[in-house]
């Protein structure tokens, strides 16, 4: 099995919504990191799990400074942006979003 991964760092806004009161219901920005993990048991015909530059692109193109709200059909929270991330990268198994030096989730198929 072949793997590898990338960083990436993004600068996003968004607002969550949630059913109870909390300052994550106003509009603010986070500076993201987003660390994609793929895999594959061969090697595409380039010699390459993925491009990555596709990875890059497919994550900074759509959300680099952008209102997440705007853009995503979800509610944006750090969970549901690591599941979709997973969902738009070839062989993509593992994405995890730093949102704070503290907050961190995970996504993995």
């Amino acid at each position: 099995m072949y793997y590898v991964s990338k960083k990436i760092r993004i600068a996003a806004s968004h607002h969550l919504v949630v059913d109870y009161p909390t300052k994550c219901a106003r509009p603010h920005g986070h500076n993201y990191e987003i660390e994609v993990f793929c895999k594959a048991p061969a090697l595409d015909a380039s010699g390459m799990v993925v491009d990555f530059k596709t990875i890059k692109e497919r994550v900074t193109d759509r959300l680099d400074h952008r209102n997440l709200n705007e853009v995503l059909p979800f509610n944006p929270t750090a969970e549901n942006l690591a599941r979709w991330i997973c969902e738009q990268i070839p062989c993509c198994y593992k994405v995890i979003v730093k949102e704070t030096e503290d907050n961190t989730a995970t996504y993995e198929v």
